[in-house]
């Protein structure tokens, strides 16, 4: 493991970081943190017409190209998809790969999103990293604990709505512009997901669907000059740090504006 400070992005299944998270994880990349990414998801559910175990092997290798794109390092699935739930089994599975990992900066899904995946998502990995310093809970693997301060921040739900259909505006904006043909690229490796997203959910254009949503997270945040951004809320500092702060926007400076510092 680098000595580097880390950057983890998780999502509930392959494409969630790159629909939310992938700019701004980019960022980070080229600010000198080691980026690392995961979904809990083996996807075995995303085909109507493959077989379980061939639409699982593609999925995982759709991943794992994404990730090779700003040289991330990939930590596989632990569960099924609809089997995400907030319990032991895949807690402990979660708080190894975060001991394991190390991260400063957590990007992480929204606690008010349209599906339960990714709201238990964002809670097993809440947990993971509060327990990474308790020495007497044991992951599985057992790892080490760790005393690293870690900060946590929710990427917007999908369609930057939660379920009730209500539009989320973030704490955090973060500038990716400069970085969308390369979150285009990480998102383009998903081929898969093309057909499915339109027969299910109704995306006739998956890519454009993202690009439209930084889009408007760009608007929401009032800034000149920004055409897309990502947007973030902080999680409370409480348990996960020795004293409140915002290491994203330190780290991405002009490129990272919260809606308090707006006039």
């Amino acid at each position: 493991m680098s000595n580097k400070r880390t950057a983890f992005a998780v999502g509930a299944h392959p494409d969630d970081v790159e629909f939310g998270m992938a700019g701004t994880l980019a960022l980070l990349a080229k600010a000198g943190f080691e980026p690392h990414m995961m979904n809990l998801s083996r996807s075995n559910l995303d085909s109507n017409e493959l077989a379980e175990a061939e639409i699982t092997r593609i999925r995982r290798r759709e991943a794992e190209r994404s990730a090779e794109t700003i040289g991330a390092v990939y930590h596989g699935p632990i569960t099924d998809d609809l089997m995400i739930f907030y319990e032991d089994r895949l807690l402990r599975k979660m708080s190894a790969v975060v001991r394991e990992v190390r991260p400063s900066i957590v990007l992480l899904p929204s606690l008010n999103d349209y599906m339960e995946d990714h709201t238990n998502t964002a809670r097993l990995v809440i947990t993971a990293c509060f327990s990474r310093a308790m020495r007497h809970y044991r992951s599985d693997p057992p790892i080490e604990a760790t005393d690293q301060d870690v900060y946590l921040y929710h990427a917007q739900p999908h369609m930057n709505r939660d379920g009730m259909r209500t539009l989320v505006v973030p704490e955090l904006f973060v500038n990716i512009t400069a970085e969308m043909d390369t979150k285009l690229k990480m998102l383009g490796c998903h081929e898969s997901q093309r057909q499915w997203l339109d027969e299910t959910q109704g995306m006739d254009d998956y890519l454009e669907n993202m690009r439209s949503g930084g889009a408007e997270v760009a608007r929401m945040s009032g800034e000149a000059g920004w055409e897309y951004a990502e947007g973030f809320r902080r999680h409370s500092y409480a348990g996960f740090s020795a004293k409140d702060g915002d290491l994203l926007a330190e780290v991405l400076g002009a490129n990272c504006h919260s809606a308090a510092s707006r006039p």
